[in-house]
């Protein structure tokens, strides 16, 4: 298991009438979070796509709103791999107030896609090489 944190402050133009992260902009807070794991991990999109011809769009979303996000709260967003990925990679997120307590909670699943063929792609070697060792680690007594 991979988990990174990141923090990001809830912006005006990102809430409702009430003052409340829009429930529609949590999707960009995943992203946030996937980008950044990744970004730990010394990968981006940007050279995911043009070195490697490799895109990773989402195939599912789940999440569930347990409680408000409000307007220049700044806002932890855990992401977690679980598992290795095969043919896909699901990511799980949680998002987090200042007093620790849970907002909101779901998962994204992503293919890979090359961007030569438009067909989905195993997870690319260079990923795999790197994600690796994190549950060798796990799975040894």
């Amino acid at each position: 298991m991979i988990t990174r944190e990141t923090q990001k402050r809830v912006r005006y133009s990102e809430t409702d009438k009430m003052g409340y992260l829009y429930y529609g902009n949590y999707p960009a807070y995943y992203e946030i979070g996937r980008a950044e794991w990744l970004r730990s991990l010394g990968f981006s999109y940007k050279d995911m796509e043009e070195t490697h011809g490799i895109m990773m769009p989402v195939m599912s979303m789940q999440m569930r709103y347990v409680r408000p996000a409000k307007y220049d709260d700044l806002v932890t967003i855990k992401t977690t791999l679980r598992h290795l990925p095969s043919d896909s990679i699901t990511f799980y997120f949680e998002i987090f107030n200042e007093n620790k307590k849970l907002l909101n909670g779901g998962s994204v699943k992503l293919c890979f896609v090359e961007i030569a063929t438009n067909k989905t792609v195993s997870t690319p070697t260079y990923i795999m090489e790197t994600l690796k060792p994190y549950f060798e680690k796990e799975n040894s007594f």
